[in-house]
């Protein structure tokens, strides 16, 4: 969504129970939704979706594979960061958990989706490292641990992980109520 900044912070969360959750996960947990079979330039991103906008106008919304496993960790969050930031009452159309392993790239894109027009996106690092290299329209951003941030997605931006450990975010779409 278009945001007059290129990140916004909308501050700090309570995101451990979640990060330990996601770092108990099994390995194969991390492709059961293998979003990289359709997003090609994602060959360094392992994610676990909870919730995929598979259809626009009319709008289709499914649970997928990584419900189970998270949603008691991932809802709660997810609805404290809308209260305390937008207008209740919309639609999640997108939650994920989104890891960038060590020395992997995504890059420079900017999400051209119709409903990234009219949906808030929102990172929550629960993982990450100084090597990361964050850049939103050619600026670096940092985006420390336990904290919210909305991205202006519809700007370039791209993502390096030159740390010794992955990056892992929580990653989610939110369309507030008209």
């Amino acid at each position: 969504m278009k945001i007059d900044v290129d990140v916004r912070q909308l501050g700090e969360v309570k995101h451990h129970a979640l990060k330990d959750a996601v770092l108990a996960l099994n390995e194969p947990v991390w492709h059961e939704d293998d979003l990289s079979k359709w997003q090609t330039d994602r060959v360094d991103v392992q994610s676990v979706v909870l919730v995929y906008c598979d259809g626009w106008q009319p709008i289709q919304i499914a649970r997928k594979s990584g419900w189970p496993h998270l949603n008691e960790q991932v809802i709660p969050l997810v609805t404290d960061i809308i209260t305390q930031n937008y207008k209740p009452g919309g639609r999640l159309l997108r939650a994920m958990i989104a890891k960038l392993v060590v020395g992997g790239t995504i890059p420079l894109h900017w999400d051209k989706h119709p409903s990234f027009s009219v949906a808030h996106r929102i990172h929550v690092p629960l993982q990450t490292n100084p090597g990361v290299e964050f850049t939103v329209d050619e600026e670096r951003v940092i985006m420390e641990e336990g904290k919210a941030y909305e991205l202006n997605n519809l700007l370039p931006h791209s993502v390096y992980n030159g740390g010794k450990e992955d990056r892992i975010h929580l990653i989610f779409d939110y369309m507030a109520p008209q």
